[in-house]
């Protein structure tokens, strides 16, 4: 049963995933005036290329503005050939904002004001430079807006170096961002931007023709959850976030924090009178029609005259009483949504005085009431709490999804976790089951917000309640059939407190999610933080999907490196074993693309991962990895890091994790600390952490992987290349620890990479030197994460891709590594073993 259940998921993952996944976001970012001069961006779009046009060519792309900084130059494009230089300078500190082509030096060829209000709300637009040369013209298109200028000395044949945010002397930039830019004529070069990582720039075909400094991948902000700001109350307080201002909104009885996310001003009013409804779970919703922000509590246990619903005017602040009425019971972490039309606020399931509910009650903003939505049909919904509730305004339907309950809604049953999806029609009022997963198993729930942009999916955050440090993970589900796939890094919840809760936001003027994540500490004090994640999401392969362009690009080559694969595979299994693998290597990832900063390597059950991105995996091979919070990360990896010594005492311990803590609060740290990590091993086979003779230490037997105990091994065999491949695959991952920032990690990763350099430099020589160049390459690569500079990888990467006849990759290197040279070292490469390049 347990494996045709399996099964199911993975057919209706496998039939739905392409239907859901949206195209990757991209474009680059340049950081400004807001920035020091060192720190600003520079593009070069033909760093490595010389171009050349005739007759005409355009320069077209699209352009997101930053209100942080109102003033600079946006791009300029010298002609090698002579020194007329044109720029684009942009101004936006006066009513409109102007947009001015400069021939730089003499004077402004073409100005163009434009509504301020208009375009710094917009998403992207596009601007389009078309040198005519044949007529002597220039066109400058703003978003569709067209100006022009002529007799302006244009040569007939065009030489464009181009330039974008700072480059040489020019260093007032603007806070900007560029997509999807295009240079040429019939000859076009397209550049999609969508690089993650690196200084270098690919066109379209994965050729590699541009350079940049200090830049800020956008495709960054759909994977990783950026972290915006913070806000705290000793006293019970709600929150809440407004699209139509771009306002969140932290409020308690006193006072209310408002942070606006485009202008990342922040404010704190202090209202002149007290909110009338004494807050207990400061639940609250947004009436955006009439700019009002309700505050409400259900239950008081209290007499009639206790205020429970009140408004505050979000213009004036002033509270407004509006109601006294009650509900039955308290309900904890209820599901809500809004009629945008009528402004009715309805709430659904939560759990209070021992029973879970399952009833809907509307507050009606006309006649300030809560009455129970009756004459339901169709389908059981079992009462519930922790479910996720949205609205689809085309439908004019509630949707309704998981969370934790059972059928007769009393506590003393026992409580099971939910997985089903439920319509409401709301002019129907009936009530129909789409979709139920077999998520046995997973023992989560979802947050109260879901975000529904039409009838094919919709987005929730889910996470495992019952762990005291947990993580959010961004899910996407088919509201056909539950297909979903798992979108963006997690985001730290302490959930010890009932009262902790999240909510998810969709914005559709920034194409961003907000995350507000509140973390009660003894149920009243709490602490707000937020999140933002660029729209659509994506999933962390998506990251290098850049490298998959350039890989295309060299398709032919690849086509005859395989065929000869093939004749070399052949002759080597018969004529020498040694040489197996220089074939091998051919087909291993990091051969197939050397630059490659993560190999695709398939994860085992029963797995902790250390070199790339931190990863466990459990005895099912189900990856576990939210279930390990930031502390659980750094404990085990102290406990393992010392366990090859005998361990680590409980004063060492807690001296590394918790130094500023008093030694009466460390003890209670610490246990719950251990205990929480043993809970998280038990879902492993083969390990276990153990208390021996005063030290903590991690045992573990042959069912056990670990990345950093295999490499432990690989490095100390005595001849090198007998384990060449695995040692490559293994470190292919990543650099170790790569996300682990944390000054804790600094001793056990020096460590390591101390260790594993050496054998790794004496690995790549010994493929050298039996000719297996990629494998030389992909060991080259390796070191590079460890030592940037490190000059034998150089050597042996450069004079490898000459064996290869790859001239053109081997230049690029070199040139890359002086770059990088020059930015460390702040002098020029000298070459000292003398590489022909």
């Amino acid at each position: 049963m347990r494996a045709s259940k399996q099964l199911y998921i993975y057919t209706i993952l496998l039939l739905g995933l392409f239907s859901l996944q949206a195209t990757s976001p991209r474009g680059l970012k340049f950081q400004g005036g807001e920035k020091p001069i060192a720190e600003r961006t520079s593009y070069n779009v033909f760093e490595n290329k010389s171009v050349t046009f005739s007759d005409s060519f355009d320069i077209d792309f699209d352009l997101f503005l930053y209100p942080t900084q109102q003033i600079g130059y946006i791009c300029r494009i010298k002609n090698s050939e002579n020194n007329t230089i044109f720029n684009i300078f942009y101004d936006s500190q006066g009513a409109d904002i102007t947009f001015r082509l400069n021939e730089e030096g003499k004077n402004s060829l073409i100005i163009a004001r434009l509504n301020k209000k208009e375009f710094l709300n917009a998403k992207w637009f596009n601007m389009k430079l078309t040198f005519d040369l044949n007529n002597d013209s220039i066109h400058f298109d703003i978003n569709n807006q067209l100006h022009s200028v002529g007799d302006i000395g244009l040569p007939d044949t065009y030489h464009p170096q181009i330039l974008f945010g700072k480059s040489d002397y020019i260093i007032d930039v603007p806070s900007f961002a560029i997509k999807d830019l295009s240079v040429g004529n019939e000859k076009r070069y397209y550049f999609k931007l969508n690089e993650n990582e690196g200084n270098i720039v690919h066109n379209s075909k994965g050729k590699a023709l541009g350079m940049v400094s200090n830049p800020v991948w956008l495709i960054n902000d759909s994977y990783h959850w950026k972290y915006i700001t913070s806000f705290n109350s000793t006293s019970v307080a709600g929150a809440n976030y407004n699209p139509k201002k771009d306002e969140i909104y932290y409020f308690n009885r006193d006072s209310i924090h408002i942070y606006n996310v485009r202008t990342e001003e922040r404010k704190v009013v202090a209202f002149e009178e007290q909110c009338p409804v004494p807050l207990k779970l400061g639940t609250n919703f947004i009436d955006e029609k009439n700019g009002q922000l309700y505050t409400y509590e259900v239950f008081i246990e209290s007499n009639d005259t206790t205020p429970t619903v009140a408004s505050l005017d979000l213009s004036s602040f002033k509270w407004n009483l509006k109601s006294r009425q009650e509900l039955p019971i308290q309900l904890h972490h209820h599901g809500s949504f809004s009629n945008p039309e009528s402004g009715d606020y309805t709430i659904f399931g939560g759990f209070g005085n021992m029973f879970y509910n399952k009833n809907f009650y509307t507050y009606s903003i006309k006649n300030q009431k809560w009455q129970t939505m009756e004459g339901l049909t169709g389908d059981f919904l079992s009462p519930r709490y922790f479910q996720s509730v949205g609205y689809l305004e085309e439908t004019n339907s509630a949707y309704i999804f998981g969370g934790m309950g059972n059928e007769s809604g009393e506590q003393i049953v026992g409580r099971k976790y939910y997985y089903d999806f439920y319509k409401l029609d709301i002019n129907s009022r009936e009530i129909t089951k789409l979709w139920s997963i077999p998520w046995e198993n997973e023992n989560m729930v979802p947050v109260r917000g879901m975000v529904i942009l039409n009838d094919s999916s919709f987005y929730t955050l889910c996470y495992p309640e019952h762990y005291t440090e947990s993580y959010l993970r961004l899910y996407q589900f088919s509201m056909k059939d539950g297909s979903y796939q798992i979108l963006g890094d997690s985001i730290p919840i302490y959930s010890d407190r009932i009262t902790t809760n999240a909510n998810l936001y969709y914005d559709s003027n920034h194409e961003k999610l907000f995350v507000l994540v509140q973390e009660f500490e003894d149920d009243i004090a709490s602490e707000l933080k937020v999140y933002s994640l660029t729209f659509p999401p994506i999933k962390q392969e998506n990251l290098t999907d850049y490298k998959s362009t350039l890989n295309s690009g060299l398709y032919p080559f690849i086509i005859l490196l395989a065929v000869m694969a093939i004749v070399l595979i052949a002759y080597f299994i018969v004529m020498q074993k040694s040489a197996k693998s220089k074939t091998q290597f051919k087909d291993h990832p990091a051969g197939r693309n050397s630059h490659k900063t993560t190999a695709s390597v398939t994860p085992k059950p029963n797995a902790i991962y250390l070199f790339g991105d931190f990863a466990v995996h459990d005895r099912s091979n189900k990856d576990i990895t939210y279930m390990f919070s930031a502390k659980l990360k750094e404990m085990f990896c102290l406990i393992l890091c010392y366990s090859n010594t005998g361990g680590i005492t409980s004063r060492n311990l807690s001296n590394e994790l918790w130094p500023d803590k008093t030694s009466d609060k460390v003890k209670n740290l610490r246990g719950v600390t251990i205990n929480n990590l043993r809970k998280a091993l038990d879902e492993l086979d083969g390990i276990e952490l153990i208390y021996d003779k005063g030290c903590f230490k991690i045992v573990c037997t042959d069912e056990f992987y670990c990345d950093y105990t295999r490499c432990l091994e690989l490095i100390s065999a005595k001849e090198p290349g007998e384990n060449a491949l695995e040692l490559l695959e293994l470190v292919s991952r990543g650099k170790f620890l790569l996300l682990a920032d944390d000054p804790i990690y600094d001793s056990f990763k020096q460590e390591v990479e101390n260790k594993l350099e050496p054998s790794l430099l004496l690995e790549m020589e010994n493929a050298y030197n039996s000719e297996a160049y990629q494998l030389t390459i992909g060991f080259s690569e390796v070191i590079f994460k460890i030592d940037p500079l490190n000059e034998i990888a150089l050597t042996f990467q450069i004079k490898a891709l000459q064996k290869l006849k790859m001239y053109d990759e081997a230049k690029l290197r070199y040139n890359t590594y002086t770059l990088e040279y020059k930015k460390v070292m702040g002098s020029s490469y000298t070459n000292p073993n003398k590489i022909m390049i």
